[in-house]
């Protein structure tokens, strides 16, 4: 029996920390799409300059802006992930949610600025006039970052981290960016005077990156301000909380998310003749219940309240 406890504490000790897998994940992804970023920040200044396109150039100059994102994401995953200390005593989960905030809003940010460059290629009636070189460079990107935004988008709802899914959409916009290229390229190519087919699409592509910039954004708000999650899952904790056998009623429920996970308290009545250890043993039972029902459950902590027994009058 001694040996298989000894045992039983070794493959504890040897087990991997999930917090600290889940960062190494997070870093692998990101500094794998920080590489591919940078090399297609040269193909396409190479391509464009070469192909005599002005709007792959302009494409190069927004996949500079993944690099920034990606420096964020790192420092991020790094703040973020480190372990509860006396100045943080609820861990620096938050971190992460001010680098999606920044995210976020470098979308929005790269969004304009592809909308505003296209609504004035629409107004003054730019031309351009690119080779097949500037389509063999659009195609490439847009291979890429797509298969880098389905990459990083499993990693990220794979360890939970809302930091690395934000972070592929910004790869997914890059993607868009250099489609609405490739259909200008393309459509000049067949006739020079549809060169004003790429500003049109990549003024529709400005619209749909906002509006993934104004959704991370909005979760990332949610989260500073301590809002509750959707009455679907507190009806769940309240389900799976009055389930267990010993509660009675429960009440003064509290939920907030950090970092993408559930912080949540609440209050259980139990009967008030029970010992401290039966007690005990009831809210032991909730918080099990809780992280089996529970998706994304970061902690949680229950109070135990006696029931009130009215004395019987004679």
């Amino acid at each position: 029996m001694k040996k298989k406890v000894e045992k039983s504490l070794q493959l504890e000790k040897l087990a991997p920390d999930p917090n600290i897998t889940s960062a190494r994940a997070g870093r692998s992804v990101t500094l794998v799409g920080a590489l591919v970023n940078a090399i297609l920040v040269l193909l396409k200044f190479v391509a464009g300059i070469l192909g005599h396109s002005q709007a792959l150039i302009a494409d190069a100059v927004h996949s500079v802006s993944d690099l920034f994102t990606d420096a964020i994401v790192l420092l991020g995953l790094r703040i973020g992930g480190k372990a509860p200390d006396e100045g943080h005593q609820f861990g620096h989960a938050r971190i992460e949610t001010l680098a999606s905030a920044i995210v976020g809003l470098a979308l929005i940010a790269t969004a304009l600025y592809l909308g505003i460059e296209a609504a004035l290629n629409i107004y003054r009636h730019t031309e351009y006039h690119p080779t097949k070189l500037a389509l063999i460079g659009a195609g490439v990107s847009i291979a890429f970052k797509e298969a880098l935004y389905h990459y990083t988008v499993r990693t990220g709802r794979r360890i939970k981290s809302q930091l690395i899914i934000a972070n592929a959409w910004h790869h997914r916009s890059d993607a868009l960016s250099s489609v609405a290229v490739l259909l200008g390229v393309t459509g000049t190519l067949i006739n020079p005077s549809w060169y004003i087919l790429a500003s049109f699409a990549a003024l529709l592509v400005s619209f749909f990156i906002v509006k993934v910039g104004l959704a991370i954004l909005r979760n990332s708000l949610r989260e500073f301000t301590d809002t509750a999650p959707p009455s679907e899952i507190l009806d769940k904790i309240i389900d799976c909380t009055r389930s267990v056998k010993g509660v009675r009623d429960m009440h003064d429920l509290r939920v907030r998310t950090s970092g993408g996970l559930y912080q949540m308290e609440t209050h259980i009545v139990v009967d008030g003749q029970l010992t401290v250890a039966e007690g005990h043993k009831i809210a032991k039972a909730v918080e099990n219940c809780l992280a089996e029902e529970i998706e994304d459950l970061d902690r949680v902590i229950v109070h135990v309240d006696p029931a009130i027994v009215e004395k019987e009058t004679g």
